[in-house]
């Protein structure tokens, strides 16, 4: 029976390294449990009912910190460590997709760990679902959005020399089982991203909405109005 309940964290602003782990142990805990389930159904019990998958749903901010995917080049971090010492930044390779990004103060991030077993099973659907969730939202607020051919995120102008992006996207997906997830640009510093190619792309710029809109967005709005897209979306209920 599919699980649609999520729970909903929001852990404000918490440093990039324990917010990973935080992820790494939910993330392996969904997995365990999915491995422990597969294993009673191979051996013909019934599952126990105390025995499923949960989802979680965890939005926060970061300190200054640049993270590279696992496809992306390092040489795209344009800072040496004593240039990340003066920015009051830190850096880490991960395991997601993608190439480098940075996060912030001002900039909301989504960790969705999801078992998609309790949705779909389609990685593509699942990014494009998110993106849509960013759409809307910043709909809400009188930005109009899109996605740029060819690449993952939201968009603003997209489809002109104009385009910059304001949301970027990274994941995990194992077993199907989600990890990591999207930064939008609420009222991030953006000259952060002027020491990075950001997610590899040197020929775009890069926005956020208090620069769009030409004043301070209360992110606490964005973050309900984001939570009830992403609820509609995927059909679940998100509770806490």
């Amino acid at each position: 029976m599919k699980n649609k309940q999520v729970i909903y964290h929001d852990w404000g602003l918490i440093d990039y390294k324990e917010a990973w782990d935080k992820q790494e142990a939910i993330f392996a805990d969904t997995v365990n449990t999915k491995i422990a389930i597969r294993n009673m159904q191979v051996a013909g019990e019934d599952a126990q009912d105390d025995i499923a998958t949960k989802n979680h749903l965890i939005f926060c901010e970061h300190p200054h910190v640049y993270t590279l995917g696992k496809s992306g080049k390092a040489e795209n971090l344009l800072l040496d460590e004593k240039g990340l010492e003066e920015k009051h930044a830190v850096y880490y390779p991960i395991n997601r997709g993608g190439d480098i990004t940075y996060h912030g103060p001002g900039q909301l991030v989504g960790y969705p760990i999801l078992d998609l077993d309790n949705f779909f099973t389609d990685i593509h659907l699942y990014l494009r679902t998110l993106e849509e969730a960013v759409i809307n939202t910043l709909a809400e607020f009188g930005i109009l959005a899109g996605r740029y051919p060819g690449y993952t995120g939201v968009w603003l102008d997209p489809d002109n020399d104009n385009s910059r992006k304001i949301c970027a996207m990274g994941v995990r997906c194992s077993r199907w089982v989600t990890m990591h997830g999207l930064a939008l640009n609420v009222n991030t510093d953006l000259d952060y991203f002027k020491n990075i190619v950001p997610c590899g792309i040197d020929d775009k710029a890069v926005a956020s909405m208090q620069h769009e809109l030409g004043k301070e967005v209360n992110i606490e709005e964005v973050k309900k109005i984001l939570k009830r897209h992403i609820s509609v979306l995927f059909d679940m209920e998100i509770v806490g």
